[in-house]
């Protein structure tokens, strides 16, 4: 299975539980591993044939622009669910950090793998 990656994506967003993360946009981090639809561009060479990763980048900004989350695994699962849906990708693999969210922890975060249930 092809795989493309998206390291170290950083987005400001509301996030959180706290009444103070209801007003204050925190920097979290994002790590994803997206499993292709085919390996068609592999052959190819045609961007047509791949996944736009700009594009998924572009989606999971306005996502975030749009949304809040209270927990970082709800963020997880919403954009694992565009990944799987908008981009038919078969496979998605997320972690999300807050950065600093904690005194003396560089990151606190999740990771979760996710994969399209085929009707």
């Amino acid at each position: 299975m092809d795989i493309i990656f998206l390291q170290e994506l950083k987005v400001k967003t509301l996030i959180g539980i706290y009444p103070w993360e209801l007003n204050v946009a925190q920097t979290i981090q994002l790590d994803l591993e997206i499993a292709l639809p085919s390996n068609l561009a592999c052959y190819t060479d045609h961007f047509e044939d791949a996944l736009d990763y700009a594009l998924i980048v572009q989606r999971i900004h306005e996502t975030l622009a749009q949304q809040h989350f209270s927990l970082l695994e709800a963020l997880a699962q919403h954009i694992a669910e565009i990944i799987l849906m908008e981009f038919k990708s078969p496979r998605v693999k997320i972690s999300v950090a807050k950065l600093s969210a904690i005194r003396g922890v560089k990151k606190v975060g999740v990771c979760i793998e996710r994969q399209r249930n085929e009707p």
